[in-house]
């Protein structure tokens, strides 16, 4: 049952109770009586406009926001189709973002295809870490300096806070899935 289908009565001494104050209390802030609010929070009276003003007032809402469908919890997609990933890779490297639409995600993954002498060019450096496997073709991956040529089967770890880079030298193309945090870099 949403917030706006309950009575009236109902939905304010649910707001109520989530603020954490006493009937009394809001007796007190309102300047209405205690048994006045516990008739229209028992929905055995339908309060005047100005009492329920009287009454959101204390609560910081207004008419509207009060009678307003609250937002749709986020539901998440379950299986997301081929042309719904998200691209963005370039010049010859493809990056296809997985994303369900879910902003508290803790985890993205890619699917990546690396033409034949493509690179991501320059050093990306960013917090986080990154997992991934070759599926097909080789990669060399230079880590902090350091390079390491990667073929289809093979799998890399990085902490991604170092400066790194991925380069298609061979003639193929390699494509690779990984996974990295945070979400966005």
């Amino acid at each position: 049952m949403s917030e706006t289908s309950l009575a009236p009565g109902k939905r304010l001494a649910q707001i109520r109770q989530h603020l954490g104050l006493s009937q009394r209390r809001v007796a007190e802030l309102s300047g209405l009586t205690h048994s006045a609010i516990s008739t229209i929070e028992q929905d055995k009276v339908s309060p005047a406009i100005s009492t329920l003003q009287k009454l959101l007032k204390v609560y910081g809402l207004s008419l509207s926001e009060f009678f307003a469908e609250p937002e749709r919890p986020e539901v998440p997609k379950v299986v997301i189709e081929p042309e719904e990933l998200i691209e963005i890779g370039s010049q010859g490297v493809s990056m296809k973002l997985v994303h369900n639409g879910s902003s508290t995600r803790n985890l993205a993954m890619m699917l990546e295809t690396y033409q034949p002498g493509s690179t991501t060019g320059d050093k990306i450096k960013h917090q986080g870490e990154e997992v991934g496997t070759l599926l097909e073709g080789e990669i060399m991956l230079t880590v902090n300096g350091q390079s390491y040529l990667l073929t289809a089967g093979q799998s890399y770890t990085i902490n991604t806070g170092m400066p790194h880079s991925f380069s298609n030298t061979s003639t193929h193309i390699c494509r690779i899935i990984s996974a990295h945090t945070p979400t966005t870099f």
